[in-house]
């Protein structure tokens, strides 16, 4: 365990000012503070539109227009991030930068393990607490917006719209229905 500590005051020592020592400390709070999720006592908010994506995926209400159908892709997008469709971003990192990032990740998962380690029968503890539950339900309510958001896509391409409406690589023939 100590050794942990020092490797990881060292490799933070070492990397003074740069972005991966940004990263770490932007990261750090929410690293140290898991053992209170497994506790239960801080809990990840679900997003509206994935509930309300869980309750109805192919719900087709009020989705008659291409800027409906895309403005409510986008609000998927926002919850779960970027679809897989979708380009990489313009600005390539470099190999640099790749490897800051790796550095930073690797680092906060350190800390993370190093804190959950402490805790004697954590898995029990997240079941009798609650936290693997409501983790489950976390993951239930990304995978529904992930299928939503696809169904929605694939809305969007039988009504000939443009993206965001519809993945990133369909391009409507004709004019698009707006």
């Amino acid at each position: 365990m100590a050794l942990r500590g020092v490797v990881f005051l060292s490799c933070l020592a070492l990397l003074g000012g740069c972005s991966t020592a940004q990263q770490v400390r932007g990261g750090f709070n929410d690293a140290a503070a898991s053992p209170l999720v497994d506790f239960n006592v801080r809990r990840e908010q679900i997003p509206t539109v994935l509930l309300q994506a869980q309750a109805n995926p192919y719900d087709q209400r009020n989705l008659n227009q291409c800027s409906t159908i895309g403005a409510e892709v986008l609000r998927l997008d926002e919850a779960l991030g970027p679809d897989r469709d979708e380009p990489p971003a313009p600005d390539n990192p470099t190999l640099n930068e790749r490897a800051q990032d790796a550095l930073a990740s690797a680092m906060l998962d350190a800390i993370r393990n190093t804190v959950t380690d402490f805790i004697p029968y954590r898995s029990w503890i997240r079941q009798l607490s609650g936290a693997q539950a409501r983790s489950k339900a976390v993951q239930d309510a990304i995978e529904a917006g992930r299928l939503r958001r696809a169904f929605l896509k694939g809305l969007g391409m039988r009504e000939n719209c443009a993206p965001p409406a519809a993945p990133a690589w369909f391009r409507p023939t004709g004019g698009s229905r707006r």
